[in-house]
């Protein structure tokens, strides 16, 4: 039978290296268990992401706008939303089983713009559309015609006698 003696120096240096490690991690706290920390294993794999880049027509990058994706299958229904990062970006995977086309719409502050990305059999992005400038026929033919009654009202204006 062995006898332990409390204030032997394995004692003592036992103590001293509990301590130390206490005390190591109460002032570290988090970081401390960084330190202990098990092995990390990574797993990847790639894939074929739509990447959209928005800005303002000045150049700047549209920050922390609101994206908003649809299937061409299900217009009514958002499949991912989500917001640019501070240069504007946006990147997601599509799911070839939902769809071949994509709507992505970009909309900040009353700014926005709708792009169809439509991806051929190998995943590829085949056609990248404009949206529409979200102005209806009528709306356009108005514009117009009040163009054209500006240029008429100028002309008479200047044309008129004293």
């Amino acid at each position: 039978m062995k006898r332990k003696y409390p204030n032997s120096t394995t004692d003592r240096l036992g103590r001293a290296m509990r301590l130390l490690a206490f005390l190591g991690m109460f002032l570290l706290g988090d970081r401390g268990s960084e330190a202990i920390a098990h092995g990390v294993y990574l797993d990847y794999r790639t894939e074929r992401a739509i990447a959209i880049t928005a800005r303002f027509d000045s150049g700047q990058p549209m920050q922390n706008a609101q994206v908003t994706v649809y299937a061409t299958d299900d217009p009514a229904n958002p499949w991912l939303k989500g917001t640019t990062d501070e240069n504007g970006q946006f990147f997601f995977i599509p799911d070839r089983a939902v769809g071949p086309a994509w709507d992505i719409q970009v909309r900040q502050a009353g700014h926005g713009e709708i792009v169809r990305v439509a991806l051929d059999p190998d995943g590829e992005p085949a056609i990248a559309q404009q949206g529409q400038t979200g102005y209806t026929p009528l709306q356009m033919l108005l514009m117009g015609a009040s163009g054209v009654w500006g240029f008429v009202g100028t002309a008479l204006f200047f044309s008129r006698g004293k």
